[in-house]
C-alpha cells in the first residue's frame, strides 16, 4: 500500500506540467547523445537562477531526510548541500524530490565523484557529452552538486513526459536501459523501502 501510494505521488507529481509536447522516436535513452529539444531545455535550466513553502516544513524535510543519509554523506554541510539541491530542483520541475533521491542512491550512492563504467559523472550519473553541448568546457563541472542534480531532474523530468508518466519507461531511459524494468525496479524499491515519507 505505502509502495503503490509513493508511485502515485510520484506520477502525480511528475505529471502536472509537460516540458515538451512532443519527442522524436529516434531518440533512445541518456547515453544515445545530445537530443536537440532536451538540450534546449537544459539550456533554459541552467540560465534559472527557494523551493520550500515555510521555514517549518524546510527544517522537518531536511532534519528527516538528513537522517535517512548521514551514513553516506556523513559530513552535515555537505548532506544539506545535496538534500537542499535535489529539493530545489525537483520542485521546480515538479518530481517527487524523494524520487530523485532514490535515483541518487542508486546512482552513485550519494558519491559526487562516482564515474560509471560508461563514463556517467557525478551524483545522478549525468553523461559527459552535456558539458561540451550546452557550451562548458570543463566536464569536471559534473562533479558539482549543484549542476549536477540540476541537469538529472531536467533530463529525468524530460524522459517522464516523453513517457507520458510512465515511470519504469522514464526511468529504463534515464539509466540507459530501454525495454528492461530492473533498473525501474530498483529505484523505485529504494523509494519505497528508505525515502518514502508517510
Amino acid at each position: 500500500m505505502i509502495a503503490r501510494r509513493a508511485l502515485l505521488l510520484t506520477l502525480g507529481a511528475a505529471g502536472a506540467m509537460p516540458i515538451a509536447a512532443a519527442f522524436a522516436e529516434s531518440v533512445q535513452d541518456a547515453r544515445s547523445g545530445p537530443d536537440p529539444r532536451l538540450r534546449a531545455i537544459l539550456e533554459e535550466a541552467v540560465q534559472d537562477a527557494d523551493s520550500f513553502v515555510d521555514r517549518f516544513d524546510a527544517e522537518v524535510w531536511l532534519t528527516d531526510m538528513s537522517g535517512r543519509l548521514v551514513r553516506q554523506v556523513p559530513d552535515a554541510a555537505e548532506r544539506f548541500r545535496i538534500l537542499k539541491a535535489v529539493h530545489r530542483e525537483a520542485t521546480r520541475r515538479q518530481l517527487d524530490p524523494q524520487l530523485v533521491l532514490a535515483v541518487i542512491d542508486v546512482e552513485s550512492a550519494f558519491d559526487r565523484y562516482a564515474i560509471s563504467s560508461a563514463s556517467a559523472l557525478g551524483l545522478m550519473q549525468v553523461m559527459p557529452f552535456w558539458v561540451a553541448e550546452l557550451g562548458y568546457d570543463d566536464k569536471n563541472m559534473l562533479f558539482d552538486v549543484d549542476f549536477n542534480v540540476l541537469l538529472g531532474c531536467t533530463i529525468l523530468k524530460y524522459y517522464l513526459d516523453m513517457e507520458r508518466n510512465d515511470i519504469m519507461k522514464a526511468l529504463a531511459r534515464y539509466n540507459g536501459s530501454v525495454g528492461k524494468t530492473w533498473y525501474g525496479s530498483r529505484v523505485l524499491k529504494r523509494l519505497r523501502t528508505r525515502w518514502f515519507r508517510t
